[in-house]
């Protein structure tokens, strides 16, 4: 008796299509694949680069956050003001 292959299991949405594009897994494997990912990784944080050669943060929500280098770097020196106003205001913000 032989037994049935295990479904390879890939760690990337890319790595996933690819697989599928391949015809290496199915479309039904494909897809619970993706879906075991986006559970796997909620609050995962990563940027990427957008056509527009901005930089996008992607995981703080549904949306990428983009900006360009130069608004990162404003925002950057900004980061002690907004700490401090966090801190100042503590009680009126919401924590999601």
């Amino acid at each position: 008796m032989s037994q049935a292959q295990a479904t390879p299991v890939y760690t990337s949405k890319d790595a996933i299509l690819g697989a599928l594009a391949a015809s290496k897994i199915t479309l039904d494997e494909a897809s619970k694949q993706l879906d075991a990912l986006v559970k796997a990784k909620p609050n995962r944080l990563y940027v990427k680069v957008s056509a527009k050669g901005a930089l996008s943060v992607y995981g703080l929500q549904r949306l990428p956050v983009t900006l360009y280098k130069q608004q990162w770097q404003k925002l950057k020196e900004f980061m002690p003001e907004i700490d401090a106003f966090i801190v100042a205001n503590e009680s009126k913000l919401s924590v999601k």
